[in-house]
């Protein structure tokens, strides 16, 4: 037992590096915003919409990429999907312009969705049944860990070097990836060519639907302030660069703090866990205008809110996952990119609210919005669940 833990330690590692590399580049222009608008001449909601894209090329990637490398061994299909994500951020470091940047950003994006969602499958294979949810949790911990030290180290590359320089140390993050998934991934044999009409056909339950919709939701309110904290805290605090990276790596730690909890708790009741957590997200979004007045108030309300946001990522993914049961790697790719389009949809909201000149407070209410949509969602799909179960028992 003991030599397959260990013998499952490095391939864990090489998916977790993967994870961190596509983490960094997903949430690291969040926190290089101002530095991207000043460089490519664009408004700061102008440069917001490179969240969006981003996440949009997530959400169309996901499944497509999924279908596609189906046939590959996983192994070569994953550091196929590094190697895209390498070259997009190599092609963002050297955009000319806004438009081209735009471009390099969806091309990056395409991986996303299924190295998660292939991932999450190789993971799995790697150890015992019973430590299967902790191997999936040892990927994702490389996306946490990057809101701890990537994001924030992105954020000072661009403040200080420029944010071509993040983008350029991005992808030389993928370069680690790929070298590492060849050296310690066992080779794998070729897959099955997938029954596609099947798998989109177990994507179109009703109860697959309403928990997909749930992620968008949650994801959507979570992205409202997370794509905005940089140019919010300024406005809220008088924030400097150095308080900025400090806040980003209190997000990052609560993130992986959610991220522990809500796998733990999800195993007793998703259902619950989804509403606990929802309830304090949208608590601490509309609180933390307020909060935000003192340092330290920024930082309890930043803390506690990362802790909600990411606690809800498990109990969504288990969700879609245990509903789609034929159709695991497929469900997990999609609700990836449900998880995405709740970020472009996030990022747009809080960019049409500055847009209509209401600030950064209401960038924080829509938001809470959001979240309180997604709860009613987990609500009555609870108590439909019931209802059905109790029929059942009649």
């Amino acid at each position: 037992m003991n030599k397959h833990t260990h013998s499952s330690a490095l391939p864990l590692l090489a998916l977790a590096i993967g994870a961190f590399g596509i983490g960094t580049t997903e949430f690291g222009p969040m926190g290089m915003l101002l530095t991207i608008a000043q460089g490519v001449s664009v408004s700061i909601p102008t440069a917001g919409l490179l969240v969006s894209a981003y996440a949009i090329g997530v959400t169309i990637g996901a499944p497509v990429m999924t279908l596609l490398l189906a046939r590959w061994p996983r192994r070569k299909a994953l550091i196929a999907l590094m190697a895209i994500f390498t070259i997009g951020n190599i092609l963002s470091a050297l955009a000319p312009g806004y438009a081209s940047l735009m471009v390099a950003r969806v091309v990056t994006s395409l991986t996303h969705g299924a190295f998660f969602g292939i991932g999450s499958v190789v993971a799995a294979s790697l150890v015992p049944r019973d430590k299967q949810a902790s191997a999936v949790a040892t990927m994702f911990l490389g996306l946490t860990i990057a809101n701890i030290g990537g994001v924030p180290a992105a954020t000072w590359v661009s403040d200080t070097l420029g944010w071509r320089e993040s983008f350029g140390a991005i992808s030389a993050l993928g370069l680690l990836a790929m070298t590492a998934l060849a050296m310690f991934l066992p080779q794998g044999s070729a897959g099955a060519a997938p029954d596609v009409r099947r798998e989109l056909k177990v994507l179109l339950r009703p109860v697959v639907l309403q928990g997909l919709l749930t992620t968008v939701l949650a994801s959507g309110a979570t992205f409202a302030l997370y794509t905005y904290i940089n140019p919010a805290l300024k406005t809220f605090t008088h924030a400097s660069p150095g308080f900025i990276t400090a806040m980003l790596a209190l997000i990052g730690i609560g993130f992986t703090i959610g991220n522990a909890v809500g796998g733990k708790l999800a195993d007793w009741s998703i259902d619950k866990t989804l509403v606990g957590f929802l309830v304090l997200e949208a608590a601490t979004m509309i609180a933390f205008p307020w909060l935000a007045q003192t340092q330290l108030g920024a930082a309890a309300g930043l803390l506690l809110w990362g802790i909600a946001a990411f606690a809800l990522v498990p109990p969504v993914q288990m969700r879609v996952m245990r509903a789609a049961t034929e159709a695991p790697g497929l469900a997990s790719s999609v609700n990836i990119g449900a998880f995405n389009l709740g970020n472009a949809i996030g990022a747009a909201a809080g960019a049409l609210v500055l847009n209509a000149n209401l600030g950064y407070a209401a960038v924080m209410y829509a938001g809470a919005g959001l979240t309180v949509l997604a709860l009613v969602l987990v609500v009555v799909s609870a108590s439909t669940s019931a209802r059905g179960c109790a029929d059942a028992a009649v």
